[in-house]
């Protein structure tokens, strides 16, 4: 198989899954590095293909399934409050699109989390533990928003009395 054609299926695996796809399973299916990949993916991404590389994979964001988009703003500033707040989210059925956070000096600074379900936050964790890495929020002394996606407004509801519950969230 050719760059060309490898590329072209890639496209179609993104295209006709709806979970994300490692790296690493790619190059392992084509036999190729991670480095590959990671380059084929540059380059379908500068060809107009609005692929997203989340802590699970890539992925094509679909259209929207009607769920409803919404922000909250949250502070907290342990590991422990960090995997609570996100598994409330999940547990009324929301999905982590992304963090943010207003950084006073790089401004809006953004990553996508594309977190759903509980493996996911688990495997999400274990990362940040594993690297020792400083959640976002870190650079702004716990402040954060987060993008999510929820199944109605009764559900956004109880999630946001449940982090209040909790003095997660910021109110407006």
């Amino acid at each position: 198989m050719n760059n060309e054609e490898r590329r072209k299926t890639i496209m179609y695996k993104l295209l006709s899954n709806s979970k994300p796809i490692k790296g690493t399973e790619l190059a392992n299916e084509f036999n190729v590095s991670r480095q590959v990949i990671v380059q084929d993916i540059a380059l379908l991404r500068a060809s107009g293909n609005d692929i997203i590389a989340t802590p699970q994979g890539y992925i094509i964001m679909k259209e929207n399934t009607g769920k409803i988009i919404k922000t909250i703003i949250s502070k907290h500033h342990s590991y422990e409050e960090m995997e609570e707040e996100l598994q409330i989210l999940i547990d009324y059925g929301a999905k982590i699109i992304d963090v943010i956070v207003e950084h006073p000096i790089y401004g809006e600074i953004r990553t996508v989390l594309d977190i759903a379900y509980k493996n996911e936050l688990e495997e999400f964790m274990s990362k940040i533990k594993k690297n020792n890495a400083e959640p976002l929020a870190s650079l702004t002394d716990g402040v954060h928003i987060h993008t999510i996606e929820v199944p109605c407004e009764k559900s956004f509801k109880k999630l946001k009395e449940q982090l209040l519950e909790k003095d997660y969230l910021i109110q407006d």
